[in-house]
């Protein structure tokens, strides 16, 4: 297929339930050819039935993304058959809670290996297949653990401080040969099963609207791409209104 036709990509690598999804859906629904990708591909089909359903094209793909060589060729293989990549969101969580003396090394390792080292992974592919070409938007979710440190949180912020760095690192290099690099911080809970679950008391005691709505998330994002590059923005937060301190 002669480059000049093939369709406009989006990967979403850590294509969960929530945000990752409702990001798929957003950018098929712009049109482009959705690339999503976790561990077990199998976790995929439902979503990209969805977005096939509704009209859009959409491939699943399993991938570790900590191991290098599943990253490399992920990203060789979607350049190759699919189509040159125009978004890349790298959206793995690792959200959990230890306290200090309870976090075994291994423990400590895996956390950042997720959030991080994974996250520096996917980058390092994207610009290397993007930045020849001079545009592209590569986003690194955020979190309220980017920023600040809480207890029992401590693997998992200095894994998202490393990843906010990576992310300050990549602007900076990359931003004057035209890829956008964006690191939203998502400041609170999103509303999914897990947090329901895990915290029915907050959950009931907000209205509908207190919680941060994977869609919404998913619209700013889309602003975020295209926004013009006179007047780019690296670092945004999306929090609820009700502006509770959380550890998320």
């Amino acid at each position: 297929m002669n480059t000049l036709t093939k369709p406009r990509t989006a990967l979403v690598m850590g294509a969960g339930d929530s945000l990752g999804s409702a990001l798929a859906r957003r950018f098929a629904a712009e049109g482009l050819t959705v690339c999503v990708a976790r561990r077990n591909a199998e976790h995929l089909e439902s979503l990209v039935e969805e977005i096939r359903a509704e009209g859009g094209i959409a491939h699943a793909f399993g991938c570790d993304a900590r191991k290098e060589d599943q990253v490399v060729s992920l990203f060789a293989q979607i350049e190759n058959e699919i189509g040159p990549l125009e978004i890349v969101v790298f959206n793995i969580g690792a959200n959990v809670m230890f306290n200090v003396r309870e976090t075994t090394a291994q423990k400590y390792y895996k956390v950042w290996e997720m959030a991080c080292f994974a996250g520096f992974l996917t980058g390092r592919e994207a610009a290397r297949h993007m930045a020849p070409r001079g545009h592209g938007t590569i986003f690194f979710t955020g979190a309220t653990a980017s920023i600040r440190g809480a207890e029992g949180y401590s693997a998992f912020a200095g894994a998202k401080h490393g990843l906010r760095s990576l992310a300050q690192s990549m602007a900076r290099e990359f931003g004057k040969q035209g890829l956008h690099i964006v690191h939203p911080v998502i400041d609170g809970p999103i509303d999914t099963p897990f947090v329901r679950e895990r915290f029915p008391e907050m959950v009931a005691e907000r209205p509908a609207d207190g919680l941060l709505a994977p869609d919404d998330i998913a619209d700013t994002y889309w602003f975020l791409h295209m926004q013009k590059r006179s007047a780019w923005t690296f670092e945004l937060d999306l929090r609820p209104y009700l502006e509770v301190v959380t550890n998320f």
